[in-house]
């Protein structure tokens, strides 16, 4: 090979994985796809990753290949943060692509990590005339370390587990295994199919088709049991459906925390809030408006505003959730927290503009820039025309939203990519109750424009509803505001950036799926354990 045919080689050799990662960010919502191709496209890049990777002659290129994959996904997947860098926070456009890439960056090290320590565990089982278990446990291996490194990303440094390759699976036969394994059980799946079909794919050059065929049938065995999965019902009707009124304002970023038009902000809310049911017995019985919808500290506003809200809350006989940023002062301090209230016309004004209401959730997991500052980046944070702050953590678990015979477990934005921090809700607790009957999530996604990231987050939400059996419930400022189904199906959804109201019957749901009693412990186990078995077999001459 000539000097310009090797320099070919490793130009097209780093060329195709970055591609492969870049088509692989659209798989993880719908548009330029249709829904129901998401889950077999992301299956069909990741073979095609797998091939690619374990072509390679040496774990430090299967590495640089997985680097070169994520930097793709991510760099693409993550783009709507330029949107809030610059055309919100002020940041000059090559800061605001440098700051996107760099994140891209970091979090490629996590594919790189797994497509690495996939190749290097399993070059022994990949020999040519191994014992036939050596390319199915290729395959278990390859995607225990992707759900592995899912984990890490999920987990490290508070988490930052958005795209998660599990998440293109909120449709497809692999779906139904969510309840059971949760969405790191099923990113294990997605891989291994992937990786079971590119060893099959492989071994047809070398005559090994039967080992590899082997692999292949047991990914299908899974996803046929996936099908089957789905068709069960894991939890039960829980007290009487509820008819309940999602708000979506479509109020501007630009216009939500400017001192001039704030109070439009908030008028438009009021005026969609208090629309009459479009059937006169079809009054909703719980409001639901997004975060944030009052930008400002519950007690900056003055009681005649208040005291409009409980008129509003009084002529549509409902109890009126929304998300307001608190502050409280007493003799430990002061505390600042994103939250949730819920209150009705009898409420008293004092507890609304002291904060104290009866129903109050404060947001566990903040974001990191956005509503926490990590340490080291307070010159980040300064450089941004956005207003941020320093809020305090609520409990991991509070005392969840008891209205209308229903148990409602609020999450506030970024908090429901956790499906790990939502279970503890459902579940029974001596301190709080009952454990929650409905999911809602209240979000403003404004920062990012009407781009991949409002349906990127649906199928996140999507995710959530199949692990917990629960309806999931989204009010949101400019998408994407939508009832689910305990199945993950969406019943209704708003268009993003437009102002309306979703009037819809909701039937509350208990019991638990596996994956709300183990959680995540079965698939790290599992992983582990493959993982495991992966370095033993390294140690040796291979399964023979």
């Amino acid at each position: 090979m000539t000097t310009t045919e090797s320099r070919f080689y490793r130009i097209r050799e780093a060329i195709q994985p970055l591609l492969l990662g870049t088509a692989h960010a659209f798989t993880f919502s719908n548009g330029p796809l249709p829904a129901w191709l998401l889950p077999y496209a992301q299956i069909l890049i990741l073979v095609f990753l797998a091939r690619h990777i374990w072509q390679r002659p040496s774990t430090k290129q299967a590495v640089a290949s997985g680097f070169l994959f994520g930097f793709g996904h991510f760099a693409l997947g993550f783009y709507w943060l330029y949107i809030s860098l610059h055309h919100f926070g002020g940041l000059a456009p090559v800061l605001s692509v440098a700051a996107v890439l760099i994140l891209a960056a970091a979090m490629a090290l996590y594919p790189a990590l797994a497509t690495g320590f996939g190749y290097f565990l399993t070059r022994k089982l990949r020999q040519p005339g191994g014992h036939f278990l050596g390319l199915v446990l290729s395959a278990a291996i390859w995607a225990s370390c992707w759900a592995l490194t899912e984990w890490l990303r999920g987990t490290l440094f508070t988490g930052f587990p958005w795209l998660n390759i599990g998440y293109a699976h909120a449709s497809g036969l692999l779906a139904g295994w969510a309840p059971v394994l949760g969405v790191y059980g099923v990113a294990w799946l997605a891989a291994f199919c992937a990786g079971a079909i590119a060893l099959l794919i492989q071994a047809h050059k070398t005559a090994e088709d039967s080992r590899a065929a082997a692999a292949v049938a047991l990914a299908i065995v899974l996803s046929l049991a996936g099908f089957g999965l789905s068709q069960l019902h894991w939890s039960s009707p829980a007290g009487n459906p509820l008819l309940i009124r999602l708000v979506q304002g479509g109020v501007p970023q630009s216009m939500k925390f400017d001192p001039e038009r704030m109070q439009q902000g908030i008028q438009t809310y009021m005026e969609l809030a208090a629309l009459p049911p479009k059937q006169a017995d079809a009054e909703p019985q719980i409001i639901i408006l997004p975060e944030t919808v009052m930008p400002q500290f519950q007690n900056r506003y003055p009681p005649p505003v208040w005291q409009e809200w409980k008129n509003i809350a009084q002529t549509r006989n409902a109890t009126i959730m929304m998300g307001i940023p608190i502050i409280n002062t007493n003799d430990k301090g002061t505390r600042y927290t994103n939250s949730v209230i819920a209150f009705n016309a009898d409420t008293p004004l004092q507890k609304l503009i002291s904060g104290t209401t009866k129903h109050r959730y404060d947001k566990h997991h903040l974001v990191p820039f956005g509503e926490f500052v990590p340490p080291g980046f307070r010159w980040f944070v300064n450089a941004l025309n956005i207003p941020l702050g320093d809020f305090n953590r609520g409990n991991t678990r509070q005392t969840l939203f008891a209205l209308n015979g229903q148990m409602i477990a609020p999450n506030i934005c970024y908090e429901d990519v956790f499906g790990e921090e939502i279970i503890p809700a459902l579940q029974d607790s001596e301190q709080f109750g009952p454990g929650a009957t409905l999911l809602v999530n209240v979000s403003n996604l404004a920062w990012f424009g009407n781009t991949w990231a409002l349906r990127q987050h649906l199928e996140i939400a999507r995710m959530r509803a199949l692990e917990t059996a629960r309806p999931m419930l989204r009010a949101t400022n400019t998408g994407m505001t939508a009832a689910i189904n305990p199945n993950g199906d969406v019943r209704a959804v708003l268009l993003p950036e437009q102002p309306g109201v979703l009037d819809v019957e909701v039937q509350g749901m208990h019991g638990l799926t596996p994956y709300a009693q183990w959680g995540n412990y079965p698939i790290l186990a599992l992983s582990l354990l493959l993982v495991a078995i992966g370095v033993v077999s390294g140690r040796q001459s291979g399964i023979k």
